[in-house]
């Protein structure tokens, strides 16, 4: 036998063993026996380079070292899911669906949530490419070569598999090897680690794989993207993704109806504790791929699956005292300092007491013993106090009048829950956090700049705003405390790229109230430009897609105030962009100008998304739903039940897919 096919067929046995004892969990050869061949190959590739190959079992021990984890843009975005917390929850969930698909048998699959880092690994052509963390569900951080050291990972896929697709899943730490890390930890003397799900997620940003590789990290994937065409149900990708060699959880199942999906949440909210992992619900999605086409998506999630949580874990524990935290936009947090209780998997220190309202309705006080739980929140909240532990001499809370940080009157709106600091331009913890919004990921994502150095910036008089930061000079900047050349050059450079950034999220890091990312690029996409927004008055505000009266409200009173204006003409000054950038144009006629239009159904001549961007050439708007401003539906074979009678009940025309091709 030649070298390359004895390299080959060392491969493909290793891969074989690997996936029987990290995917099957029925090892064939001992340890010693797969690490002597492993050894084998190491040498042989080792002799021969010429037959490297990155998807190589020998490829999974890491060595490689990462400084910087490059920003990758997601091919298919990475959608939140809605959570729900009750079987009405479930019920409402399931009626909205009714609604759109009308009266249809809809099948649904149950997986279990897994509690760990959300990973987007894509392949071509059975090929282990790329590994992406979730991020903002837009774009995410490479992780590839620490992912590839994960054993349960395939680099090479087996089987008849889509020549190209992305598999998401959750990569978790299992709670035999969790404490396996904190004994060793706690014998040399070190803080262990404080949750599973922590520890997976660091572990992924780890410099060195090799050290990534030391972990006993397992992926669990569920969910099949780009290969749509591949398969017609959910249940069906998943049986095929274990074929292809991934770690499918085998707990999932395939439910006819909601009841069904009711008797898989109470089984495994008590037989969770069995399992292996931490799980902190269950996922449940429409089976039939072509139902969740038409179902769509939200903003932030897809209609077509939600998140139910088990109930939350509750503790109990002392309020030890109440601060009061100042937002960006001089909201008014109160907080409970707790003595230190364990919840969850986490030690928990301060939980959110919300409002003046929250505070009146539990009768919260200092020195009670308050019941504090973390259901479904980063931050834990009180729920309720023990009456029967209370001490005698105990006082209601009395709410802040004044602004703990700047001493201003605090204000109320009729209407809302919040109290404000309305000293917008002198309150410190409003600036830093205005400029801090300004800088983040999601706004201008200015390499270099981060929480704590805006705060030295602020606290040594170099910036008020952050227009200031565009007048930043190097020599300004170098006295300041671990502050060296090097950071320095990065962030004159990081605010100078800045610039660059596009209109949408130059926008949104005005921090205008209510204007989030989603709300920032419909006005970009309307308005083109900052000057025309500017000069929209309320009326026409709330004629564009998804502005409402509060957002319209809060947007011409921030272009109203002179300070504001101020500070955006100087933005314009340093080069910022401001007006939407121009794009090859693809339109070839202004035939549907002014019509909006829903496209709905199975399509023979061209797929769903060949014409919405037919509409979009033809000088028309997509819409997500039928409403009143809908135009036409565009509709093809199997459109939902229901868009048809609401279509009809609306008086709006109905195309078929050839009615469609004679208008173009």
């Amino acid at each position: 036998m030649d070298v390359l096919s004895k390299i080959t067929l060392l491969r493909k046995e290793l891969n074989e063993h690997n996936y029987n004892y990290y995917v099957l969990d029925k090892p064939v050869i001992s340890d010693f026996e797969f690490d002597q061949k492993l050894k084998e190959l190491e040498a042989l590739e080792t002799e021969h380079p010429e037959f490297f190959d990155d998807s190589s079992p020998t490829q999974r021990v890491g060595g490689m070292v990462t400084k910087n984890f490059e920003t990758v843009v997601h091919e298919h975005r990475m959608y939140s899911l809605e959570n729900s917390y009750s079987e009405e929850d479930l019920i409402d969930w399931e009626k909205r669906i009714q609604k759109v698909l009308g009266n249809v048998t809809v099948e649904y699959v149950c997986e279990l949530k897994y509690d760990g880092a959300s990973i987007s690994i894509s392949y071509e052509d059975g090929k282990l490419k790329k590994a992406v963390t979730r991020g903002d569900g837009f774009k995410g951080d490479d992780v590839t070569n620490n992912i590839k050291t994960i054993k349960s990972v395939p680099l090479q896929l087996k089987g008849d598999y889509p020549a190209k697709f992305d598999i998401r899943g959750e990569i978790i730490l299992p709670l035999a090897g969790f404490e396996k890390m904190n004994m060793e930890l706690i014998d040399i003397g070190e803080t262990p680690y404080s949750n599973p799900r922590n520890t997976a997620s660091g572990s992924l940003k780890l410099q060195d794989s090799s050290e990534v590789a030391k972990r006993p990290l397992e992926c669990l994937l569920y969910n099949i993207v780009g290969a749509n065409n591949y398969f017609k149900t959910h249940a069906q990708s998943l049986d095929a993704a274990r074929s292809y060699g991934f770690k499918v959880p085998n707990q999932s199942k395939l439910v006819k109806n909601l009841i069904e999906v009711l008797d898989f949440i109470n089984y495994w909210d008590t037989h969770r504790h069995d399992l292996p992992y931490e799980t902190d619900g269950v996922v449940i999605k429409v089976n039939d791929l072509f139902q969740q086409e038409e179902l769509g998506y939200t903003a932030k999630n897809p209609r077509w699956a939600i998140a139910y949580k088990f109930k939350a874990e509750q503790a109990t524990t002392v309020l030890e005292s109440i601060s009061y935290q100042v937002g960006r936009t001089g909201a008014i947090t109160p907080v409970a300092n707790l003595q230190p209780v364990q919840l969850a998997g986490t030690i928990v220190k301060r939980a959110s007491l919300h409002n003046a309202d929250q505070i009146e309705k539990l009768d919260v006080r200092v020195n009670d013993y308050v019941f504090v739980e973390k259901g479904g929140e980063i931050i834990p909240k009180i729920v309720g106090v023990d009456l029967s532990q209370r001490k005698v001499d105990s006082l209601p809370t009395q709410y802040i009048s004044t602004c703990p940080e700047c001493n201003t009157d605090l204000v109320r709106t009729p209407g809302e829950a919040q109290h404000y600091c309305p000293n917008f331009y002198e309150c410190p913890p409003q600036i830093v956090g205005r400029i801090e919004h300004f800088i983040g990921r999601k706004a201008m994502n200015i390499d270099g700049l981060g929480a704590e150095t805006v705060t030295l910036l602020y606290k040594n008089g170099l910036v008020k705003n952050y227009a200031d930061l565009y007048e930043l000079k190097k020599e300004q900047i170098l006295p300041l405390e671990r502050m060296a050349e090097k950071s320095a050059d990065n962030l004159i450079k990081g605010i100078e790229q800045s610039k660059q950034i596009a209109f949408e999220r130059v926008l949104f890091a005005l921090g205008i109230r209510f204007v989030g990312e989603t709300v920032a690029k419909k006005l970009a996409k309307h308005y083109k430009n900052i000057d025309s927004l500017m000069q929209a008055d309320y009326n026409a505000l709330i004629n564009v897609d998804e502005i409402g009266d509060k957002i319209a409200l809060s947007i011409r009173s921030f272009f109203k105030d002179v300070g504001n204006l101020e500070i955006i003409n100087r933005l314009k000054s340093y080069g910022l962009q401001f007006q939407v950038e121009a794009k090859e144009d693809t339109q070839v006629s202004n035939k549907f100008e002014g019509m909006t239009m829903v496209v709905s159904g199975k399509f023979e001549t061209f797929s769903r998304d060949e014409i919405k961007q037919k509409i979009e050439d033809y000088g028309g708007k997509n819409g997500s739903s039928i409403t009143g401003k809908t135009s036409v539906v565009v509709a093809g074979a199997d459109m939902g039940p229901a868009k048809l009678e609401k279509a009809t009940k609306l008086g709006i025309p109905i195309w078929s897919e050839e009615d469609f091709i004679k208008q173009l």
